[in-house]
C-alpha cells in the first residue's frame, strides 16, 4: 500500500508553504506529492494569499526534490488546452527526472470558471476524452512523425508531438463515481483509477466496475492501480485527534465515517478494509499544512505498519 499526501493549495498556501510539505514528503519516506487544481477557494476559508497554479507549482518541486512521485489530483479539462498541457507536463516530467503523472478530470467547479473568465462548456465529458486521446497521443507519437486529430471538441493537423516526456509513459490517474462512462474511460486511457471521498463499498461496488470495463476492452485488469482518496485526521490520543479535526474546521465523529480519523491503529484497520476490496495506493488529504508533526506521526505509527 502505497501512501501519498495529497494537498488542497486553493485554500491557502503560498509556493513556500508547498514546498515545506514536499520536502517533509519526501524525508519522511512517503511515496508521491499531489495536489489539487483549483483556483478558487472553497467552504468557510479566507483563501489568503491566494491560488497557485498546479503546474507551476510541480515544475518547482520537480527541481527542489529528488525521489518522490509528483502529479495531480484532478488536472480540469477546461483549465488548458490539450496540446498545451501535453507540452507542459511533458516539460515538468523532464525536468523532474521522471517522476510526473497526470490525473485528468473534466471540470467541475463553476465559480472558479466565472471568478477567472475561463469558458464553462456544459457538455464537459466529450471534451474529457477528446483532451485524454490527444494528451496520450502527442506522447505516443515516435519522434519524426507527426500527429493529426479531428473531433468535435479539438483539431490538430501536423502537429511535431514535441516534446517527449523523461519517463517511457507517464501514468495517467482517472476518477470518479460515474458508472458507465467514467469506467469505460479509465479502461481505455488509464494507468490508475481514483476513487475519491468514497466508503468501502461504494468503492467496491466503482471498482468492481472499472475492471469489468478494462476486461471488456480486452484489457488484463490487474494492469489498473486501484486508490482511494480520504482526509486524514489521526491523532496519539482523542484529544490530540479533536484538536487537529477542528484544526481544519470538521467534526471528529463525521472524520471517522467519511475520512481516516483516530488513532494510528484506528487509521491502519480502516486502511486495511479498502485494501481488502482492491485498493493499493492512499491519497491522504492533508488539510492544515502547517502541521508537518501530523506528517511524522503518519509516517512512524502509520505508514509503518502498512
Amino acid at each position: 500500500m502505497d501512501l501519498r499526501i495529497f494537498t488542497e493549495p486553493q485554500q491557502g498556501a503560498t509556493y513556500d508553504t508547498l514546498l515545506t510539505v514536499a520536502k517533509a514528503t519526501e524525508d519522511l519516506g512517503f511515496d508521491a506529492f499531489f495536489r489539487s487544481d483549483h483556483y478558487l477557494k472553497m467552504g468557510e476559508v479566507d483563501g489568503l494569499p491566494g491560488p497557485t497554479d498546479a503546474w507551476i507549482t510541480l515544475a518547482g518541486l520537480a527541481r527542489e526534490t529528488r525521489r518522490i512521485r509528483l502529479g495531480t489530483l484532478m488536472t480540469a479539462a477546461t483549465f488548458r488546452l490539450p496540446g498545451v498541457l501535453a507540452i507542459q507536463v511533458a516539460q515538468v516530467d523532464q525536468m523532474s527526472g521522471g517522476r510526473v503523472e497526470l490525473g485528468l478530470g473534466a471540470g467541475w467547479f463553476e465559480e472558479e470558471h466565472t471568478a477567472y473568465g475561463i469558458p464553462f462548456p456544459k457538455e464537459k465529458f466529450g471534451r474529457l476524452e477528446e483532451q485524454l486521446e490527444i494528451v496520450t497521443g502527442l506522447w505516443g507519437t515516435p519522434p519524426g512523425e507527426t500527429y493529426d486529430f479531428h473531433g468535435t471538441h479539438y483539431d490538430l493537423t501536423g502537429s511535431p508531438a514535441l516534446p517527449k516526456p523523461a519517463q517511457e509513459k507517464i501514468p495517467v490517474l482517472i476518477g470518479g463515481h460515474g458508472a458507465q462512462r467514467t469506467p469505460r474511460l479509465a479502461a481505455r486511457y488509464a494507468d490508475e483509477f481514483n476513487m475519491p471521498f468514497s466508503s468501502v463499498e461504494d468503492s467496491e461496488r466503482q471498482f468492481g466496475r472499472v475492471r469489468e470495463a478494462a476486461r471488456a476492452a480486452g484489457r488484463d485488469a490487474d494492469e489498473l492501480v486501484l486508490s482511494n482518496a480520504l482526509v486524514v485526521c489521526v491523532g496519539r490520543d482523542d484529544q490530540e485527534v479533536a484538536r487537529r479535526a477542528a484544526a481544519i474546521g470538521r467534526e471528529v465523529d463525521e472524520l471517522r465515517t467519511n475520512g481516516l480519523a483516530g488513532s494510528p491503529a484506528e487509521v491502519v484497520d480502516k486502511i486495511g478494509r479498502y485494501a481488502e476490496v482492491g485498493s493499493r495506493r492512499f491519497y491522504l488529504q492533508v488539510l492544515d499544512l502547517a502541521d508537518l508533526d501530523h506528517l511524522e506521526l503518519i509516517a512512524s505509527q502509520v505508514q509503518s505498519q502498512l
